[in-house]
């Protein structure tokens, strides 16, 4: 039996005071009066208000849908911006300022996770939301994978990235001007198909029956299958109606210039994936704000970082969206700066948190990259000679390691520029158009004969004698360096070099019986790996000692940088003689490749070590300087490129193939409608923001605040995107071609939708007149997708035969 309950009352506790009937008293104010006004109704959103009172017409101009993603607002990404508690006792208000946690002001609607359901039709009810990108891929398969063997001939660029993935392969080192990790996907994809590495993917020649070339145009076409699921899921973490969800979905879907590129073996499937999915995870990071440091805004934020890194890696063009990243990343931490609700503490945890998985950790997923590439191309290949030649030295069957340590008078040897994407020192029989019209002397990045010197002694000195004494290399010795296959001498005189009009020419001159003193060159030894600093070089040692080569008569040094020759040097890097003396110039450092001399003993690879960051610095800036050479020829049209005032409005195409009447013709153009409404939409938002800005100054309110931050949200990520890809081509020397412009068009796809959603879809329309809307604009997608398939699922016979194709005069469809 329970005991009866006991109240027991210890009284009021010591020192208490007293409780008066002001404690609980509220002095009730008339409904008319504004202080209740304010203090009922508002008080805790006071931020809120408007700056003037409006009638109920302008206070409820736009209404905002809801969809998948419709938050009735957009961007602050203030995690404070939410109810707050004040505790002033006297002190500063703005010290005690307690924010709640609640959901930012942008983006999609943060909602609870659903109870675990207890039948199928509850779990199907649950996820219904995800039906329409399920059906949207299913479609995107079709597109992506229709007939996707109907060219059995090796497509555009698939004579380059095939090649590249064979080396994979068969692990032959190669150089290549673009990262390493869209290519090793490639060779990936070869080795799940099945394929040997032996095909030389020659451009237009018919592919081999053992050539699985269709399971790897399917494998590198799934990326292209998985920009439409990623486009709808983008939309709706921005916050976008499900209206404009679909047509985000089906301008993805319908794009005949993304679906083209996508079926075949080339990196831009792959970067175009990489580019919608860094895109997708910074909204998604982005709808975590309002729980900083939680499990989910750490996975997303380390995810976006995983992304830039892995976009980086394939092209250089991902570098834009990693700025699209920044530019987001300023703007939040300088918000967040100016909160001063925000401890120190926390403060420091967001900057440091962003250092570490938007910079360091993209850097380690893009150097993982080049580790992987190095470690698997162990093999000497046709790109050995961009790298140093101590790591040349590890390459399975290469035989610098076994060449002869000493360097002696009459022994032949390669030099290798030690700059920074330096060359091989190399000659050939053509002759400077300009200068002196001596034998052009040049740095080349491939094996060749045209690289081999022969040391020799002065023209004073005894002639060299093959059976004497063998006399070693030395600092200090003056030498000739004679070019084995001309007999030309290097040489230097007081000539402008033809590019760094500042330097000394550097050329070949005379022969073998005939020179003079302006063929001298003085040794200095700078250090070598193995012994040293200079002084305790005794012998100068092949791979390992660092040399300079001082012009005897001039006191100039030799110098190879970066400068590329014009056509008439074939765009090799020149080589001068440099007035300037700086020890510590990379530039003027040589080292000794490869060495023969019958008279010396072979060496021995246990010498030669070559650090991992040495290599990865020396590839990068091969491949900046390989890439910056890739410019337009004045003298030669190329038909395929076009300049980047040519995308935006579609003025050209690009034929991705031959264009006889037996062969498979595919076009690389976009669908007009995308393309023109995109970039229509992008003119359009700048007025729009320009007219909502000149109202807003004259007092009038056509959004509140959510909804303004909403729109300035989708509008940076969408116009700050467009500009960042689009642009930087104005400012690059080489050449262009319409693909480059495909990462740029998803943002314009993403502004389009976005100003459809702000004006239709969300806005105080009835729903018959959004329906017409949409199917208009989905009847303009789908029908001029359907109009122009056959550019990317492939047009046979003769192209003239086509009606209809040529809506601009500029396109180079039908043949004349």
């Amino acid at each position: 039996m329970r005991p009866p309950q006991v109240q027991i009352d210890f009284g009021t506790p010591p020192g208490t005071p007293p409780r008066t009937s002001s404690d609980f008293e509220e002095i009730p104010y008339p409904a008319t009066h504004p202080s209740y006004n304010k203090t009922a109704q508002s008080y805790k959103h006071e931020e809120l208000l408007p700056l003037h009172h409006m009638n109920e017409d302008t206070s409820t101009r736009r209404r905002v849908a809801r969809g998948p993603g419709s938050s009735g607002g957009f961007m602050s990404g203030d995690e404070h911006e939410s109810e707050m508690h004040y505790d002033d006792d006297g002190k500063d208000v703005y010290s005690k300022l307690r924010p709640t946690k609640s959901r930012i002001s942008s983006g999609r609607v943060h909602r609870p996770p659903p109870p675990p359901p207890t039948s199928i039709s509850e779990f199907i009810s649950q996820n219904l939301e995800h039906l329409p990108p399920v059906i949207y891929t299913l479609l995107s398969c079709w597109t992506r994978f229709h007939k996707i063997g109907r060219a059995n001939t090796v497509v555009w660029d698939e004579a380059h990235f095939g090649k590249f993935g064979s080396h994979y392969l068969k692990r032959e080192f190669y150089f290549d001007v673009h990262p390493p990790l869209g290519k090793m996907l490639v060779g990936l994809a070869g080795l799940l198909s099945g394929y040997n590495g032996h095909f030389e993917f020659q451009s237009g020649v018919v592919y081999n029956e053992d050539v699985p070339y269709v399971a790897m145009r399917v494998m590198m076409a799934t990326f292209g299958v998985a920009l439409v699921p990623l486009g709808w899921y983008t939309a709706v973490e921005l916050g976008m109606s499900s209206w404009s969800c679909h047509l985000v979905a089906l301008m993805v879907l319908c794009d005949v210039a993304w679906l083209c590129i996508s079926r075949f073996i080339l990196l831009d499937s792959m970067l175009l994936f990489f580019t919608f999915l860094t895109v997708f995870l910074l909204t998604k990071f982005h709808n975590q704000q309002y729980q900083s440091f939680s499990f989910d805004w750490w996975m997303w934020l380390a995810f976006t970082g995983i992304s830039i890194g892995c976009v980086t890696s394939v092209k250089w063009i991902g570098l834009f969206v990693t700025a699209v990243v920044g530019l987001y990343t300023i703007e939040d931490l300088w918000e967040k700066f100016g909160d001063l609700r925000m401890t120190n503490r926390d403060q420091i945890r967001h900057w440091a948190a962003r250092v570490l998985c938007l910079i360091i950790l993209p850097i380690l997923v893009y150097m993982l990259s080049f580790k992987l590439h190095f470690l698997i191309l162990n093999h000497s290949g046709p790109g050995d000679s961009t790298m140093s030649s101590l790591f040349q030295a590890h390459l399975v069957g290469n035989d610098f390691g076994k060449n002869p340590r000493e360097i002696a008078f009459g022994s032949k040897i390669t030099l290798k520029g030690m700059g920074w994407g330096g060359g091989l020192l190399h000659s050939h029989v053509q002759s400077y158009p300009v200068g002196s019209g001596q034998q052009q002397v040049t740095c080349y990045h491939y094996k060749d004969d045209n690289n081999h010197w022969t040391v020799l002694p002065t023209w004073e000195a005894p002639e060299y004698n093959p059976n004497g004494e063998l006399q070693f290399l030395q600092n200090g010795d003056v030498i000739r360096l004679q070019h084995v296959p001309t007999t030309r001498h290097l040489h230097s005189h007081a000539v402008a070099a033809p590019v760094t009009k500042l330097n000394n020419e550097v050329s070949g001159y005379g022969n073998s019986t005939v020179g003079d003193f302006h063929d001298y060159w003085v040794v200095e030894v700078v250090d070598d790996i193995k012994q040293g600093t200079k002084e305790h070089v005794t012998k100068i040692h092949s791979l390992t000692t660092r040399l300079r080569f001082k012009h005897q008569a001039l006191g100039c040094y030799l110098y190879a940088a970066n400068a590329v020759l014009p056509q008439w040097g074939f765009k090799q890097l020149e080589v001068s003689c440099t007035k300037e003396n700086d020890p510590e110039d990379m530039h003027t450092y040589w080292n000794v490749e490869s060495h023969w001399n019958d008279r010396l003993p072979p060496g021995d690879a246990k010498f030669y070590k070559s650090p991992f960051l040495r290599d990865f610095w020396h590839l990068n800036v091969a491949m900046m300087t390989s890439n910056n050479a890739l410019i337009p020829d004045p003298d030669k049209e190329d038909i395929l490129a076009s300049n980047p005032t040519d995308w935006p409005w579609l003025r050209l195409g690009l034929r991705m193939c031959g264009w006889g009447d037996n062969q498979t013709k595919y076009y690389l153009l976009g669908t007009p409608v995308i393309w023109w409404g995109g970039t229509a939409s992008l003119i359009v938002s700048v007025i729009v923001l320009g007219v909502y800005l000149l109202r807003h100054q004259r007092k009038y309110v056509d959004m509140t605040p959510q909804q303004w931050d909403h729109f300035l949200y989708v509008g940076k990520i969408a116009g700050y995107g467009w500009f960042l890809h689009y642009f930087p081509f104005f400012i690059m020397g080489r050449v262009t071609y319409l693909h480059h412009y495909l990462p740029t068009l998803y943002f314009s796809v993403l502004m389009l939708a976005h100003l459809l959603d702000h004006f239709i879809f969300s806005a105080r329309w009835k729903d018959s007149t959004k329906r017409v809307a949409f199917g208009i604009c989905t009847f303009l997608i789908v029908g001029n997708f359907w109009w122009f398939r056959k550019m990317a699922w492939g047009i046979d016979g003769p192209i003239n035969d086509y009606w209809g194709l040529l809506w601009r005069k500029t396109w180079n469809i039908y043949n004349a």
